[in-house]
């Protein structure tokens, strides 16, 4: 059988093996054993199938660390020569449960929450409060009641309206609270382009115009302590132009904020990429932190003041790359396109529902067949979902042996981050489990959301309902 490779887009090449796995895409455990199956943390794909199911995420708990590790110890390196500190928090929107606070928070990371529900996970996994901070353009009261009242350790003001119900907390509670402000520094970044304006149209924060009347009125509530200004300038940024030019404003308005008072932290947010594909090239993260830092010391240096300790909330840097979801093959089907070519859709028992990222924003990711290997030649394939949308694509392009057949298992490689954090029950597909793997074995960090758990939530089934289970062994038995 022989696709067309037409079809592909240009930064696309046909691989001489499709069965390799490219490096710095997958977790660093993962290769092949004797038998051509995919191992992650010496825990073969198969076995993982057999156990639980597939669509399955898979998270390597010691490649998470490492990167907690990794980064943690970047950021101090590059900012201890300039006599400052270095806190990362890890941002816990990119993938949140109680295992992941507990690796990142014993590697030494602080972690970012910005709903009451990451609040609770963080605190019921047994995070210190005083090592979280929480972002987020509309909490409610009850958020900041709740947030206040366990001790949190910064809140980050987004709006004039928070500013008021939070001061209104503070002084109800009779704490005083740390808080930092949301600045849009009109820097909007996103892999190796940066574009530089005036303003943002956004939902987040204030201008750099409007910051100093913000920073005054804080400085007036006695419930409330300014501690620093907050900025996040995009997603799966390559390279630090982009948060030079974000230092260079921001340092700009600290340094005008100063006459006010001390103002201990910069916080400069995450937004640190990662390879999705074998093209994508993400700068290290030692590289990052070296080049941010020292933009922000330069320009400290030019106004002379004082640099400030400096604060950083990578999400996907941490956890993208850990992981790997599985998915089985259940049908394939080549397809004629208009001006000519093939392209074989090969669909799977997830989609949409569990990788929403193609879905929303185009992102490209890899594939390979997990379960065995292969000698026929690469083909082009597009592996789709079973949702009941043209749109439900998991990997828009790749290439897979020409002989990818129904039951072959396929892992998509770099789904640690905003996978299952964005996963729905769309079409009533049940959601999958997480299972962190480490040193040979698995287990369960995240239950699935089966159909009866579906059926469970519909009020309107509360008389009479029969679990699919029940049907299933009530029909086989009238046979």
């Amino acid at each position: 059988m022989s696709v067309s490779t037409s079809l592909a887009p240009d930064w696309l090449l046909p691989p001489s093996d499709a069965n390799a796995l490219a490096d710095g895409v997958w977790p660093a455990s993962a290769r092949r054993d004797d038998d051509g199956v995919l191992r992650i943390a010496g825990v073969s794909a198969s076995q993982l199938r057999d156990e639980f199911g597939t669509p399955l995420y898979v998270v390597d708990e010691e490649e998470v660390r490492t990167h907690a590790r990794r980064t943690l110890a970047a950021f101090r390196a590059a900012a201890a020569p300039h006599g400052v500190q270095a806190r990362v928090y890890y941002a816990g929107k990119a993938f949140l449960c109680s295992e992941v606070v507990r690796w990142v928070t014993a590697e030494g990371l602080a972690v970012d929450v910005c709903t009451g529900g990451e609040l609770a996970v963080a605190l019921a996994a047994g995070a210190d409060p005083a090592r979280l901070g929480f972002h987020g353009n509309n909490k409610s009261v009850a958020e900041l009641e709740n947030a206040v009242a366990v001790g949190i350790g910064s809140l980050v003001i987004d709006s004039w309206v928070e500013l008021d119900r939070l001061a209104a907390v503070a002084e109800r509670a009779g704490a005083t609270q740390a808080v930092l402000v949301r600045v849009n520094s009109g820097v909007h970044a996103e892999t190796h382009d940066f574009l530089a304006t005036a303003h943002e149209d956004q939902k987040f924060g204030f201008t750099l115009s409007e910051a100093p009347a913000v920073v005054a009125r804080i400085r007036e509530c006695a419930g409330l302590e300014f501690v620093g200004l907050h900025c996040h300038i995009g997603s799966q940024i390559f390279g630090t132009a982009g948060f030079q030019e974000s230092a260079a404003r921001l340092v700009e308005l600290h340094a005008d904020l100063l006459a006010g008072g001390d103002i201990p932290v910069l916080n400069l947010g995450g937004g640190f990429g990662i390879a999705y594909t074998s093209v994508d090239d993400p700068t290290p993260i030692e590289a990052l932190a070296t080049g941010i830092v020292e933009a922000v010391v330069r320009e400290c240096a030019a106004r002379g003041i004082p640099v400030p300790n400096l604060a950083f909330e990578p999400g996907r840097a941490i956890v993208g790359q850990a992981g790997v979801t599985l998915y089985e093959v259940g049908t394939t089907k080549p397809v004629e396109v208009d001006g000519g070519g093939q392209r074989l859709y090969v669909s799977v028992d997830g989609g949409m529902s569990d990788n929403a990222r193609p879905a929303l924003y185009g992102a490209d990711f890899s594939t390979r067949i997990a379960s065995r290997v292969s000698t026929e030649n690469p083909v082009l394939v597009r592996v789709v979902g079973k949702h009941c949308e043209s749109g439900d694509i998991v990997v828009d392009a790749d290439y897979l042996p020409a002989d990818v057949v129904p039951g072959d298992l396929l892992a998509v490689p770099a789904t640690g981050a905003y996978c299952f954090s964005l996963a729905s029950n769309y079409n009533y597909v049940p959601r999958p489990p997480v299972v962190a793997v480490r040193d040979g074995s698995a287990r369960v960090i995240v239950r699935g959301v089966s159909i009866d758990d579906l059926l469970a939530h519909d009020a309107g089934l509360d008389r009479g309902r029969v679990a699919p289970s029940d049907r299933l062994e009530r029909t086989e038995g009238a046979e």
